[in-house]
């Protein structure tokens, strides 16, 4: 009786321990599959400027399905904080299209003004540039001038910033900048709207409840077309990209000028990594994405890129970097430590701008 007893007993550990180790790798695979599946959610939005927006999945990087924005010339893009819409500047009719990501259609199509082009979120409100006085066909190369037309007075027309209320699906205000507005940031407080101003060369400072103008910055003696702006992760300095320059130029929490920074031909979007170490800058017609220590500004490495890459993001894991090159037809994969190109998504239809979700650094975002 005794024995029969004990082996009862054993066999009912033997069970249980069997019973545990099922348990810890069915708890261990549960874990994995997680992973892959948060891995997997993570997505790029890619606006092509004769189409529409193609969706990379970022566990495969591979493009899984474009969405009609219901418009012609997508440009900037920014994604809800929830990740539940995306909001599309389309330059041909002046507005937006509000996008739900889960069914991919158009819910809203908002006017905001001619020729809207950056986009960004903050809460429930989207703010969007535009440049009414821009003219067709392609800028004027370093040291040309605009031609000049005696009858024409819209490169005199300030440009606004519209403010959309994505709750109520409208424009509810506007904020005044100068002509052609190109880039915004916030500041890390929210409590001011950073413009870059490519026509009048200069960057504006914008109280961003009562849009009154709070300082201007002007760019012409380091370098003329301010088009990219960026906030350092603590806050402290701002970057603006010099396009005729061939600069980034560096400004304190104040917006005092500090330094300028040589860059290669035409540098047009800038970022920081997510530890605000270093600086990441895309120069269009040296076909280069730059790397900058953020403490001392000297050159870390140069990557070869594409034909006309404008703007990228790094992957929500920081891993990769995700550059955006138009007449390449392509995004460019990047590995963000050894600083090498390591695949190229092919996205057709001239890709111009690239945000993530959940949200990344990059040209066009900020990640929080």
């Amino acid at each position: 009786m005794a024995r029969r007893t004990r082996m009862s007993l054993l066999l009912l550990a033997l069970v249980a321990s069997v019973a545990a180790c099922n348990k810890q790798e069915a708890s261990t695979e549960a874990a994995a599959l997680a992973a892959e599946s948060a891995a997997s959610g993570a997505v790029a939005y890619v606006s092509t400027q004769d189409a529409g927006v193609s969706v990379i999945d970022l566990a495969t990087m591979q493009v899984t399905r474009q969405i009609d924005v219901k418009a012609q010339g997508p440009r900037g893009l920014a994604v809800t904080d929830d990740g539940k819409q995306l909001v599309v500047a389309t330059r041909e009719n002046g507005s937006v299209s509000v996008i739900d990501t889960a069914t991919g259609e158009v819910v809203k199509q908002i006017e905001v003004g001619k020729n809207p082009e950056f986009v960004r979120i903050s809460g429930n409100f989207a703010y969007v540039s535009s440049e009414p006085s821009a003219k067709a066909g392609p800028p004027p190369k370093p040291g040309e001038k605009h031609e000049e037309d005696d009858d024409d007075d819209d490169e005199k027309i300030p440009a606004k910033i519209a403010v959309v209320d994505l709750s109520k699906g409208e424009k509810i205000r506007e904020i005044t900048g100068g002509p052609e507005t190109e880039g915004l940031e916030f500041s890390v407080d929210g409590k001011q709207l950073v413009i870059t101003n490519e026509a009048d060369n200069t960057v504006t400072v914008h109280n961003i409840e009562s849009g009154e103008l709070v300082k201007t910055v002007s760019t012409h003696e380091y370098g003329d077309r301010p088009r990219g702006i960026k906030v350092s992760p603590d806050g402290n300095t701002y970057l603006a990209t010099l396009e005729f320059g061939n600069k980034f130029m560096v400004m304190d929490k104040d917006f005092n000028v500090v330094r300028t920074v040589d860059t290669a031909d035409t540098p047009y979007g800038i970022a920081y990594d997510s530890k605000g170490e270093r600086i990441f800058v895309a120069t269009n017609k040296a076909k280069l994405l730059q790397v900058f220590d953020a403490k001392t500004f000297e050159k870390v490495k140069e990557v070869p890129t594409g034909n006309r890459c404008w703007h990228f993001s790094f992957t929500p894991d920081n891993k990769n970097i995700l550059l955006a090159c138009g007449k390449s037809d392509a995004v460019f994969v990047i590995d963000a430590e050894k600083l090498e190109v390591t695949k190229q998504v092919e996205v057709k239809n001239m890709p111009w701008g690239v945000v993530t979700f959940p949200k990344a650094m990059g040209s066009l975002e900020q990640a929080k």
